[in-house]
Parts: structure tokens; C-alpha cells; sequence
């Protein structure tokens, strides 16, 4: 059956029976991002699927291709969260039991998720590779139908139907913008978006600290990483597929990475813009936007899944504002004597500095009189506004310096 994916016919016929699935995400306009990169940028929002991400499809339609034997085994797993809520809600919709091996690591929100699609879930390993072997494991042990989450033409050709809709919405389309993790979901795109254009360029983005495709396309193999170190936890994957990987080859244009401090960003720029959570592997395409060569080109980046934990979502929007200058530490000498706290509260006021925290040691300096410390973090507009409040820190007299900001 795999030998017959990945061809025109079978992504047209994906592309209906996934409708029985997926909620339509329809391109939404950037007037954001298209301002900022001088293109005209789309975001196809599979972030808003009914599962909060992109896998269902390549689930579901891998299920729709298996026979009844194969599906009365039961169905087993292995995924970083978004594919494993795919099965379990495919899994659910044809009435078969799924088993879902998932790495400890995993955000609460998925593995919570994945359960409450009726699915049987084992925690496994630190990251997803360590996951996979014990699906295989589990699968030989209890003689369950495996589907892997990405090195599957079946499930490839399912994921690809994101492109037909792109085309279809957008005929004119110029770039798409792809995650990658194992790549099943560059494979499907870039290979359909490919059979209904091939003038569309396809470009793959992955996280900097895990990018196993772009090492496999410089060595000209399939290539296991020794390692891999993102906050980009859906596309932490260390080899890549082996069925995909000629796919990957012929179709896909070039490969940009993105450093995890660009997704933390990316998240706030989401959230105040459009009002939308994506989840770091989510992210990759929008953050790989302003690395893109090309002016006044049509561009849709595929946000691939929104499945992120309060605690997550509250620990990058902290660090987003860091790195923007947004909340910034500044260290103070001033006399330890009564009217100086008020005297540098009244400078920050001035400049507009709101402050949020205050530490007050008195056991910096042996004389307290010439100097204690303060540590004020200062909640500000951006870069140029931190710049002004540190400029009258220092007209004030006070030597400030910036220190790490711990909110």
C-alpha cells in the first residue's frame, strides 16, 4: 500500500476523507509579518484543528488504508504529544483500542489529551527516539499494528493534504514554510505542493538544536543527531525517516533553522497580534520568516499545532519579554539613608519605568553609608524606553548596571 502513496490520486483521496476529521483552517492574512518582511504573509492555522494540531490527518488516514484485522489488533504509537492525540482520536472515530508511548518529558496538556480520547497512554524515555523503541517493543510483545508518526508514506500522504488546501485557497502561491521534525509533514507538502505547481518553493524550517534533516541532506544520508536540545518539543527528533528521506530530497527547497530564543519571541508576537497560542515547533515557520531571501512573494507559513501547558506558556512569555526589553534587572549604589528610595522611584516615574520588584541588600559594602544595593526590575516599552530610564539612572547619579533579570 505504501508503494501507491504519495501520487496525485491518493493525495485527492487524503484530502476528502480527512474532511470527516478536521475542521477547516482557512489562510489568514498577516498584515503583521507582511510588514515586517516586505512579503505578503498567510498563516495556515492547524493550530486551531479539533486535536490542536496537523497529525490528525496523517492518523486517520492511515487508519482508513489499514484492514479490519490490522485494526482489531489495536493500534500503537510513539509521539512528543501532537501525533499521539492524532491516533487516539482516530483510533477512537474507527472504535479500536490505541496505545500511545510517549516521552516523559512531554507536556501535561498532551498526554492529558491523549487520554481523554480513550487512549492507554505509557510514559517512556527522555526524548521521542527513546519513546519509539518501546512502541516497537510494546507492538512485538502484544502483536499491536504500529504507525509511526512520520516514516509512513501513508501518513505523509495524509499530512500533505494541508498543501492541496493552501493551493486551492491561494493558487498563486510563491513559498510555503514547513516544519520539520521526522518529516513527514515536509514530505507530504513539499510532494504535493510540487505535483500541483512546481514552480512553489517548499522550505523546511527546523530548530537549531535539532536539526537531523538539514545534517541527513548535507551528508547525503539518513543521519542520527548525538543529540538534541530544544524547546521545540514536537520536533525534537534526532533521525529523521528512512521512506521519507528521497522524498525529501527531490522535493524540498532549502532548510532554514531557527534559534530557540526567535520561537520564545515568535510566541509574543502571536499572542499580541493575532491572538493565537502556537506551540514552539509551531512557531519554526513564523520565526524562520525573517531569515526568508525574497521580497513581494505570496507566503504561508503552516503553523503546525497550539498543544501547550499553562507552566510552558507562562515560562516563554516571561523570557519573550526579557528578551524584548520589555522587563529588564538594572543593579543601583545609593546611601543608605531615608528620601533615597523614593529619590530614584521618582527618576524611573519620570521616564514612565514601571517597577515590579524591589531587592534591597544593606550588606554590599562594609560602610553603609557610602552604599547599599538595589536591585529594581523595571517593566518598559522596549529596547529604546530601557535605554532612556538607564540614561537618567545614571544622569541621577546612580551607576546603574544591568543584571539578570529573575522574575
Amino acid at each position: 500500500m505504501n508503494d501507491e502513496m504519495l501520487t496525485l490520486e491518493r493525495f485527492e483521496e487524503a484530502s476528502e476523507i480527512v474532511k470527516q476529521v478536521t475542521l477547516e483552517t482557512k489562510l489568514i492574512y498577516s498584515d503583521f509579518y507582511s510588514r515586517q518582511t516586505g512579503n505578503k504573509v498567510y498563516l495556515k492555522p492547524e493550530n486551531m484543528q479539533f486535536t490542536g494540531a496537523y497529525k490528525v490527518r496523517g492518523a486517520y488516514y492511515k487508519m482508513s488504508t489499514l484492514s479490519q484485522e490490522e485494526l482489531s489488533k489495536g493500534i500503537i504509537t510513539a509521539s512528543a504529544g501532537n501525533h499521539a492525540q492524532g491516533v487516539a482520536y482516530a483510533a477512537k472515530c474507527f472504535g479500536v483500542k490505541a496505545t500511545i508511548v510517549m516521552p516523559t518529558t512531554t507536556p501535561l496538556i498532551k498526554v492529558n489529551r491523549t487520554k481523554s480520547y480513550g487512549a492507554e497512554v505509557v510514559l517512556h524515555g527522555d526524548v521521542y527516539d527513546e519513546a519509539c523503541a518501546r512502541a516497537y517493543e510494546l507492538a512485538d510483545e502484544h502483536g499491536y499494528t504500529f504507525i509511526h508518526p512520520f516514516d509512513d508514506l501513508a501518513v505523509a500522504t495524509g499530512q500533505g493534504t494541508i498543501a492541496m488546501e493552501i493551493v486551492k485557497e491561494l493558487p498563486t502561491v510563491d513559498y510555503i514554510l514547513v516544519p520539520i521534525g521526522g518529516g513527514g509533514l515536509a514530505t507530504g507538502v513539499s510532494t504535493l505542493a510540487k505535483l500541483l505547481n512546481p514552480k512553489i518553493k517548499v522550505i523546511g524550517v527546523e530548530p537549531a538544536g535539532a536539526a537531523c534533516m538539514k545534517e541527513s541532506l548535507k551528508n547525503k544520508k539518513v543521519t542520527t543527531l548525538p543529540s538534541v536540545n530544544t524547546i521545540a518539543d514536537g520536533t525534537a527528533v534526532k533521525t529523521p525517516g528512512e521512506k521519507l528521506f528521497s522524498h525529501i530530497q527531490e522535493n524540498l527547497d532549502d532548510i532554514i533553522t531557527v534559534e530557540d530564543q526567535e520561537l520564545v519571541v515568535s510566541f509574543l508576537d502571536m499572542v499580541e497580534n493575532h491572538k493565537m497560542v502556537v506551540e514552539n515547533s509551531g512557531l519554526l515557520t513564523v520565526a524562520a520568516l525573517r531569515q526568508l531571501d525574497v521580497k513581494n512573494k505570496k507566503v504561508v507559513s503552516i503553523l503546525s499545532g497550539g498543544n501547550m501547558d499553562v507552566i510552558t506558556m507562562s515560562s516563554v512569555v516571561q523570557q519573550g519579554l526579557i528578551l524584548r526589553d520589555r522587563i529588564f534587572t538594572v543593579s543601583a549604589l545609593l546611601p543608605d539613608k531615608p528620601g533615597e528610595l523614593s529619590r530614584i522611584a521618582d527618576v524611573i516615574a519620570k521616564q514612565n519605568g514601571n517597577v515590579i520588584k524591589l531587592e534591597h541588600n544593606q550588606f554590599v559594602s562594609i560602610n553603609r553609608n557610602a552604599a547599599v544595593e538595589l536591585r529594581i526590575t523595571i517593566e518598559a516599552f522596549g529596547t529604546e524606553h530601557k535605554e532612556e530610564i538607564m540614561a537618567s539612572l545614571e544622569e541621577g547619579g546612580y551607576k546603574p548596571k544591568l543584571v539578570r533579570t529573575n522574575i
